[in-house]
């Protein structure tokens, strides 16, 4: 069973997102307030914001105007964030201080790699593979990635390729023109890191389903693929993503439906993942909420944080993800269960957090135009469900705690709640 950060919901169809989970939330159903009274400023704070980029901050490479409003109201004078703020994003093909480097170009403001939490982020966390080698895939700087959460012996496909030429046959032009000798001083792979979305799916489908059915010996071959399989981790489950065209663009989440189905058709069983991470999974959550902790502790802020507020404009990942977190939440207060890592990975420090609600942007994925936002009830059994085939949910998980039409209306929003002034 792979490392989820779930909690086991009965699998249903996804419910409507224009309705308002309350009970997650506690928002109310008020507009932003313009020009609230009450400046709590000089107060710590007690909530911290954890921000999506893609379709809430940017789209492709053009910062959100929204963004930069939203990102007046939060810095103060002497340039420092008056609350906590990490930017919790569903990318991993690019390094996190280049992530943050590009953030602070945009908006302004000088944002910390410690800030930052990419979908691989939390394989930190999976110290027993860190030592293996691993065949990594994704795009971009993959392997400095790979060495950077702590994998030390990693292989690309391009690497495996060129050691296999005969294992990538799909492009004609990039066959073999001879039959190359085999190789027998190839040391075997012990695991695979899926990082992000490969360039050529292909090659990266075919060698990866190879490794799994050597068991990590891709040039030779086995009479019965061996299951359980070798491990899997596995991050950035977005089946899509907002850059500057109209619509959504394939993400990550897409690649690993095409390697899940291929695998279960060539062998009979399903993928298994040691780890599956980035949002929704709480596991992504538990790393956010100690950076925010960490923040608020570096900037003297004695007040614990109580409140999270989620901010996307994904419903399967944002919003799914905050609810799951704040139902787990919840769960370790009501039954007094002790707070751990998801898959037991790692104790975190003991929680002062009390709540995450989610608030949902229309200026990315979710589109108040949309079919999503007009389909009658009776008719959401029916509603397609984008989200990962490991992640079973109810209705609920998808509803949104409010939704606002960009970033800054919804930073208006909690600070009208939270009896700060804008």
């Amino acid at each position: 069973m792979a490392v989820l950060g779930g909690l086991g919901a009965v699998r249903a169809a996804p419910g409507l997102w224009r309705r308002a989970a309350r009970a997650a939330a506690g928002l109310g159903g008020r507009r932003p307030g313009r020009g609230h009274a009450v400046d709590a400023a000089q107060s710590p704070p007690t909530f911290g914001f954890l921000l999506d980029i893609d379709g809430v901050l940017v789209r492709g490479h053009r910062v959100i105007p929204a963004a930069l409003e939203a990102f007046r109201r939060l810095v103060n004078s002497r340039g420092q964030l008056r609350v906590p703020v990490v930017f919790v994003t569903n990318a991993g093909n690019i390094l996190q201080h280049s992530k943050a480097q590009e953030l602070s170009a945009l908006l302004g403001f000088e944002v910390e790699p410690d800030q930052v939490i990419l979908s691989h982020s939390p394989m930190k966390l999976f110290s027993q593979y860190h030592s293996k080698r691993m065949l990594v895939s994704g795009q971009g700087p993959v392997v400095e990635n790979a060495r950077v959460l702590g994998f030390e012996n990693v292989v690309t496909v391009d690497e495996l390729r060129m050691a296999f030429p005969v294992l990538d046959m799909v492009d004609l032009q990039r066959r073999p023109k001879s039959t190359p000798l085999p190789r027998n001083d190839f040391p075997a792979i012990e695991g695979v890191l899926l990082l992000g979305e490969p360039v050529r799916w292909e090659t990266s489908l075919q060698l990866i389903i190879d490794v799994l059915l050597s068991n990590g010996n891709p040039g030779t071959g086995l009479a019965t693929a061996p299951y359980p399989h070798l491990p899997v981790l596995a991050s950035n489950m977005d089946l899509l993503w907002m850059a500057e065209a109209k619509m959504p663009r394939f993400g990550h989440g897409t690649f690993l439906l095409c390697l899940e189905t291929i695998y279960r058709k060539v062998t009979g069983k399903e993928l298994r993942y040691e780890g599956l991470m980035g949002k929704p999974s709480v596991l992504t959550y538990q790393y956010a909420e100690d950076l925010i902790r960490q923040q608020a502790e570096r900037r003297g802020w004695v007040a614990p944080i109580q409140k999270l507020y989620a901010i996307g404009d994904n419903p399967m990942s944002d919003v799914y993800g905050a609810n799951l977190f704040h139902k787990y939440l919840q769960m370790v207060k009501r039954d007094g269960a002790e707070e751990r890592g998801a898959g037991g990975l790692w104790k975190p420090r003991p929680s002062a957090t009390q709540s995450c609600a989610s608030i949902l942007v229309c200026t990315g994925v979710y589109s108040p135009k949309g079919p999503e936002a007009t389909r009658p009830a009776q008719d959401a059994e029916e509603a397609p469900f984008h989200g990962h085939r490991d992640f079973s949910f109810s209705p609920g998980l998808m509803e949104a705690s409010h939704i606002v039409n960009d970033v800054n209306e919804a930073i208006q929003l909690v600070f009208h709640k939270e009896g700060w002034a804008l």
